[in-house]
């Protein structure tokens, strides 16, 4: 079978450049590249379709066509559209257009057996492609904008600042059309269906209770890089790493202490005050086991908090006025670790040591970071709202805890901190979940199956359901005061 990605932001390249360094190389394009890459082993012709950059600070995105080592079946294909320079995918909108015209020159004719969108604007050019070609689509949106939106105006933005930054009448317009023209609705979790697809900005486009269009295919995890038995080239660096971070800031009585890890970026919405709180509150906690907070480029950032973005500050200063007010100095340390293989060899540490890993997110979509300690054995706790319940097996294979009680926190963590036995089942327990239903392998396979139900006639959108102007005039970007969100 050939399968196209249509992913027209951020970039692909054989070495990986920016992933997970910039906004626009995030999450969404490992899961492409990852899922590609696995359909393309499992003996399917895959393209993924992107734009084309001439850019002198962007030398890596310059070539029509690339291909990845030991992938001879997978092209990336890049499509020019716009100016040559890069843009950041919220000024990509007007020039989506051209973008699918130079797709559609690009293949002349002999078109893939499926289109598969990516995002608001891939799902918006798949529906594109599929009006041209005939050949269906799905659409996985990976996170919705009227979900990005309610939590912006949650916080200082006003809508009229939010949408002019980041377009998000185009953004939610696309969205809508994509639900309504796919013959599929990927998400990660039921959670993600039921709470951010039940937005009253689709509900009228795709009802997720109701809606057998709607398929839950969870991503996968390196299980190559997140393996117990792994070392990585850099095992050793990490280590010594972590040893200078416990030098640095752990009291030395301390230092043999397992350690509560934290790993997520530095949001308010990620919620580690309340890890830090539930150390203040509980000195079973403090008595047992140090708190570790990773951080991605800041080297120190609870005594140099200056290189932090302002997002970041507001975060570090809330912890750092907590570990002042309750003297958690001497159990607290944070440094910076980034890429796979790094994180890897941090839950491995953690696990040797008899830690725990921690997600306190007040609401996780899915939770790939619990799905990675989970893989390489290291305990978790997590929060209870959202896409950890289905990862954990409503708690059976990772425990759950309410993130607005530091109490509940403090309570899962001294389960597993206190009780061996208790620590190894759930270690063994998340390991054997994570290996059984998070590889990529499973995600393909999940996409293959419903390309078949496609072909079979048993899933279609709805090709009537009018696209949005901007797709072909791009002076009419909306605002969001033009039409109504629910």
């Amino acid at each position: 079978m050939h399968v196209a990605f249509v992913n027209p932001q951020g970039n692909f390249d054989p070495g990986n450049s920016y992933l997970a360094s910039h906004p626009d190389f995030g999450g969404q394009l490992v899961y492409v590249r990852e899922v590609a890459r696995t359909l393309e082993q499992l003996g399917h012709e895959v393209d993924i379709l992107t734009r084309r950059i001439v850019d002198p600070d962007w030398p890596e995105f310059d070539s029509d066509t690339d291909f990845y080592p030991d992938h001879p079946n997978l092209r990336i294909v890049r499509i020019p559209c716009g100016p040559d320079a890069f843009l950041p995918k919220e000024e990509l909108w007007p020039h989506l257009g051209e973008w699918v015209e130079g797709v559609a020159r690009w293949y002349g004719g002999s078109w893939p057996g499926l289109w598969t969108g990516h995002y608001a604007d891939g799902g918006l050019c798949a529906a594109l492609l599929e009006e041209k070609s005939g050949t269906p689509f799905t659409f996985t949106g990976h996170s919705l904008g009227a979900w990005k939106l309610d939590l912006l105006l949650d916080g200082s933005e006003d809508l009229s600042t939010a949408d002019a930054h980041y377009n998000f009448g185009a953004r939610i317009a696309a969205e809508r059309a994509a639900m309504a023209r796919s013959a599929a609705i990927v998400t990660n979790s039921a959670a993600e269906r039921r709470e951010q697809y039940g937005h009253p900005a689709y509900r009228d486009i795709a009802d997720p209770e109701r809606d057998e269009r709607f398929v839950v295919i969870p991503p996968g995890v390196d299980l190559e890089i997140f393996d117990p038995e792994a070392r990585s080239p850099w095992e050793d660096e990490v280590r010594a790493r972590i040893l200078a971070a416990h030098e640095r800031d752990i009291a030395p009585q301390r230092r043999d202490l397992p350690a509560v890890i934290a790993w997520s970026r530095l949001d308010p919405k990620k919620n580690h005050l309340a890890l830090v709180q539930a150390f203040a509150q509980s000195p079973d906690l403090r008595e047992r086991a140090n708190l570790l907070v990773i951080t991605r480029g800041l080297d120190d950032p609870l005594r140099d908090p200056d290189e932090a973005t302002e997002e970041q500050r507001s975060v570090l200063d809330a912890l750092i006025s907590e570990m002042e007010r309750s003297d958690l100095w001497g159990c607290v340390s944070a440094f910076n670790l980034s890429g796979q293989s790094a994180l890897a060899a941090l839950y491995r540490w953690g696990a040797d040591s008899g830690g725990v890993f921690c997600l306190p997110a007040e609401y996780e979509p899915f939770g790939l970071t619990v799905v990675e300690a989970m893989a390489v054995g290291l305990p978790v706790v997590a929060t209870q709202n959202g896409g950890p319940h289905e990862i954990t097996d409503e708690g059976r294979a990772g425990l759950l805890a309410d993130p607005h009680d530091p109490a509940d926190i403090a309570a899962q963590l001294l389960h597993l901190l206190s009780d061996e036995n208790a620590w190894q089942a759930f270690a063994e327990r998340g390991r054997e979940r994570a290996r059984r239903y998070y590889s990529w392998r499973r995600t393909a396979e999940g996409y293959l199956q419903l390309a078949e139900e496609i072909s079979q006639g048993h899933r279609r959108g709805d090709a009537s359901f009018p696209l949005p102007e901007f797709a072909r005039r791009p002076d009419a970007l909306p605002r969001l005061h033009d039409w109504e969100t629910g």
